[in-house]
């Protein structure tokens, strides 16, 4: 039996490694959340929610992603 099928991870499981792996990033990078938002356009209460949360506008993702140069 194959049971591969139950090792996929939910949306929220998704968004939150995601919401970790910005995270770690900017910590990375030397960033405060209030000077990524600057960089990105993103305001601070929705980087501060993401970072928490996970939840973000797809738009506010790929801003973030830009900013901390991980769009190749």
């Amino acid at each position: 039996m194959n049971t591969s099928f139950l090792s996929f991870k939910t949306p929220y499981e998704v968004s939150m490694d995601l919401a970790k792996k910005v995270k770690t990033k900017r910590k990375y990078m030397k960033l405060t959340q209030l000077r990524l938002a600057e960089k990105s356009g993103v305001s601070m209460g929705s980087l501060k929610l993401f970072e928490q949360t996970g939840e973000i506008s797809l738009s506010s993702l790929l801003k973030i992603a830009m900013a901390l140069d991980s769009l190749k």
